[in-house]
């Protein structure tokens, strides 16, 4: 019996370490069990190593190689710790390739990253920040579930006065998300380097419907114009990033500065964007290259977010699009995407930035991440320890171009 649970238990643990190796994106109902395997393994591939070791000795120990079924589970497991250590490797890849796209003298990379922040992943303050929690950014709406007019502040505990701005917004398909859980390690990185951060809740679907919530970003940013000076703040030096949905509002704010349409009641306030750094942002609710067929996110929209057909108002989906809002005065953008993201595909991000590079001014740098999955950095990793290190040296190099 032990060894047949032994090899049954190694089975699962060999499916983990495939997930993180293999890449799959059209599994219609079964995509966000298989995403949820494959983002947390290759994001942690020795913490797999760790217990899946710890579940094999236990399981000598109790006789599992007794039956031929135990020696076969461990036959698996060890084939198993070589695809984390593969998965573990090309994580390693991201730093290079980032330093690649970069292409800044004054980058400097650490050149090794502190083993605690690897060993504690979800371990995400540094010394020297302060966190000011729970600030509300505007009034509570009719159509607020609750919670969602809040900001957060991450900011030096130093003292100091004029530093630049870095907004996040979180993701969670405009239906789920809170500012405390997404863009963390970005934060208070940016922080420990002298930069303030702002964390903003906004608006969630069903009860709301689009444009609400970019319409709160837009309030968020009008927040920080009055206000970013009592934290330390320059008003007049604002960027933005944000992941999946956040990577979708974070560019369309950046790309529709003082749309009076995004800004009811506060038309008057500049919400220039200096840049954007959208991670695995959804860029064309229209789809209109047919990127992801079957998978398409148009019944979702259209029930629960847009709450239109584009048949009915294609003016409310254009306007919803990131691509359909690129233009000549679009801010710098680092777009950054997961090679084996299968909730929001590489390629929409591809077009998007073929976009911006034939029509915008400023710098459009690109970095497609090695086996990265949705999701890869809102935690400690070898990887997303490297991306928050580059969007960094992005950040800083527009700071400094100003």
């Amino acid at each position: 019996m032990i060894s047949l649970l032994f090899l049954g238990v190694s089975l699962v643990g060999a499916a983990f370490s495939a997930s993180s190796l293999i890449q799959v994106r059209r599994l219609w109902y079964f995509t966000f069990p298989y995403f949820m395997g494959a983002w947390l393994t290759s994001e942690l591939a020795l913490h797999h190593i760790a217990w899946q070791a710890a579940a094999t000795i236990g399981f000598v120990a109790f006789g599992a190689l007794e039956q031929w079924q135990g020696v076969l589970g461990l036959v698996i497991t060890f084939a198993s710790w070589g695809a984390l250590l593969i998965a573990h490797r090309r994580a390693g890849h991201a730093g290079p390739i980032l330093s690649q796209v970069l292409d800044d003298p004054e980058f400097q990379p650490l050149p090794k990253i502190p083993v605690s922040r690897l060993t504690n992943p979800f371990s995400m303050k540094l010394p020297g920040v302060e966190h000011v929690r729970d600030i509300a950014y505007c009034d509570v709406q009719a159509d607020d579930k609750g919670r969602r007019n809040l900001l957060d502040v991450i900011k030096p505990a130093a003292p100091g006065e004029n530093r630049p701005v870095l907004l996040h917004i979180h993701g969670g398909g405009w239906v789920i998300g809170e500012k405390e859980q997404q863009g963390q390690p970005l934060m208070n990185y940016m922080a420990s380097r002298g930069w303030v951060c702002v964390a903003s809740n906004y608006r969630l679907s069903p009860k709301a419907t689009f444009p609400a919530h970019i319409i709160d970003v837009k309030r968020a940013i009008a927040w920080i114009q009055a206000n970013i000076r009592e934290h330390g703040g320059d008003p007049s030096f604002i960027c933005i990033a944000g992941g999946s949905a956040g990577g979708h509002l974070s560019s369309l704010a950046a790309l529709t500065p003082n749309d009076p349409a995004f800004q009811p009641g506060f038309e008057d306030v500049d919400t220039k964007i200096a840049a954007a750094v959208p991670f695995y942002g959804v860029y064309d609710f229209l789809d209109r290259h047919e990127i992801r067929g079957s998978m398409s996110m148009k019944p979702m929209l259209e029930r629960m977010v847009l709450k239109c057909s584009p048949e009915e108002s294609r003016d409310v989906w254009e306007n919803a699009s990131p691509i359909a809002r690129v233009s000549d005065q679009a801010p710098s953008f680092f777009v950054i995407h997961g090679t084996h993201d299968s909730l929001v595909f590489i390629e929409e991000a591809r077009v998007f930035v073929d976009a911006l590079r034939e029509k915008s001014k400023n710098p459009v740098h690109y970095a497609e991440i090695p086996g990265a999955q949705h999701a890869f950095e809102i935690f400690n990793s070898r990887r997303s320890e490297r991306t928050v290190e580059a969007v960094g040296g992005f950040l800083e190099r527009v700071y400094r171009e100003r």
